[in-house]
């Protein structure tokens, strides 16, 4: 069995792969001040969970933008299922060539995304992200990456609104009947959700028109990648299971090589 792991900001996500299906997965919460030994009961209890037992993962491999939890993350692996884990951009190149110039490298998660997206979904390709931040990434025809831009997520916007007012409450994001609500709760949804919905669509038409690629596929993952597609007829596929995906495309790839 294939454990792979995505680490974002807000969870950690972890995926068990049976040659090339997900037959299950779990989420923790992205916590740097957590030791390696809860990391390690914890994926231990789920592992139970599942019917499965740590022998039974016969490798590891992990994406991550929090620099912050590799130590705890690694000696949890290391000390509980005995293996290393083979770490995109550390242990492996993701394998994503570059169509644009400079030294900056593409973070791991939407690495990861963009190659899950061409293997299951051809090219070219609008890569959308919606998680803490949301990420636009735009592939071409040849496979290539073309560029992207970051904007801040949804809940961390709405979550700023109620910080830096006196009087607006918090909220739970869901999309409201109409955007001409009859109460704050209406209209602060009405404004987060709709008004979002208005922003991607204009990114996504701009990706579009930069890449020269006007039927460009557009895949949309994250958790929130739901809420904003269902309000939208530019987001042509929502699928959860990205980044865990194309992890293992990539371990596959690296485990050929070798």
């Amino acid at each position: 069995m294939l454990l792979t792991i995505d680490v974002g900001n807000t969870n950690m996500v972890f995926g068990m792969f049976q040659e090339e299906r997900l037959t299950g997965s779990f989420r923790l919460m992205t916590d740097a001040a957590r030791t390696s030994d809860e990391i390690g009961l914890m994926l231990c209890m789920y592992l139970q969970r599942f019917g499965l037992r740590t022998e039974d993962v016969e490798d590891v491999i992990v994406a991550s933008v929090v620099p912050q939890v590799m130590h705890s993350l690694s000696n949890a692996i290391s000390r509980y299922l005995g293996k290393t884990p083979i770490v995109v951009d550390d242990g492996v190149d993701p394998g994503l060539p570059y169509g644009v110039s400079g030294d900056e490298r593409l973070g791991a998660d939407r690495s990861v995304a963009c190659i899950a997206a061409m293997e299951k979904y051809g090219r070219p390709l609008v890569v959308l992200d919606f998680g803490t931040a949301t990420t636009v990434d735009a592939v071409d025809r040849e496979g290539r990456y073309m560029g992207g831009c970051i904007l801040a997520g949804v809940r961390i916007a709405t979550e700023a609104l109620f910080r830096q007012t006196a009087m607006l409450p918090k909220v739970e994001l869901v999309r409201p009947d109409r955007v001409l609500g009859y109460t704050a709760v209406g209209q602060i949804q009405a404004g987060a959700v709709e008004g979002y919905i208005g922003a991607v669509e204009h990114l996504i038409g701009k990706a579009k028109e930069e890449l020269g690629e006007p039927g460009a596929r557009v895949v949309a993952t994250g958790g929130l990648a739901r809420l904003i597609a269902d309000g939208t007829s530019l987001i042509d596929v929502v699928d959860s299971g990205l980044v865990l995906d194309g992890l293992a495309i990539i371990y596959r790839r690296h485990k050929d090589r070798r």
